[in-house]
């Protein structure tokens, strides 16, 4: 389906070049003379990039309807992630390369939020933070914790993580999947 300038707000996803976009932030400008445009920032459902674009008033931009699923991550093997779609409980691959960074926060049974665009995988978002155990750090020192600093730590996937030096190993800490940063440690 066909939008028209007018219809174009944030949260719409659009075709673009024949790639997917989700609209981020809109503005509408009429100016006094000639027609009126919008300037449009656009994020790429698959890669995450950011670009502006503007759109005349005469244009058509294609609707692209996006299907949001909840799916269960299960297990990964050879670059493949395996999920389990919560309504039809079909399990669906997804390569590392659609999960990038985000692979290294993926646990056993965690729910993540899928979206796709005629049966391809675009983007698979992680909640904000998730609790991990850690696995393996340099043991503290007695009186660190009035200290600033951090030192590395190994979660249970694998990943590492900065985490303030009175974090031990076996302790469980909450970090943001989105930067990949210590958040608190959680009790």
């Amino acid at each position: 389906m066909a939008l028209s300038i007018n219809e174009i707000k944030s949260g719409v996803t659009i075709l673009v070049d024949g790639a997917v976009y989700i609209v981020v932030e809109t503005q509408h400008v009429k100016p006094g003379k000639g027609a009126a445009f919008v300037r449009a920032k656009l994020r790429n459902l698959k890669s995450s990039y950011i670009q502006e674009k503007t759109f005349r008033g005469d244009e058509k931009i294609e609707e692209a309807f996006v299907e949001e699923r909840k799916l269960q991550y299960l297990y990964s093997s050879a670059q493949i992630y395996y999920f389990m779609d919560q309504d039809n409980f079909e399990e669906i691959a997804i390569p590392v390369d659609t999960l990038g960074e985000k692979a290294k926060f993926l646990k056993d049974n965690l729910e993540v939020s899928g979206y796709f665009y005629k049966g391809d995988t675009l983007n698979v978002n992680l909640p904000n933070s998730i609790e991990f155990k850690v696995a393996h750090t340099e043991p503290g020192i007695k009186g660190d914790t009035a200290k600033s600093g951090t030192k590395a730590a190994q979660i249970e996937t694998g990943a590492t993580v900065q985490v303030p030096l009175f974090i031990n190993s076996g302790d469980t800490i909450k970090v943001d999947t989105r930067s990949g940063e210590y958040v608190e440690r959680v009790m």
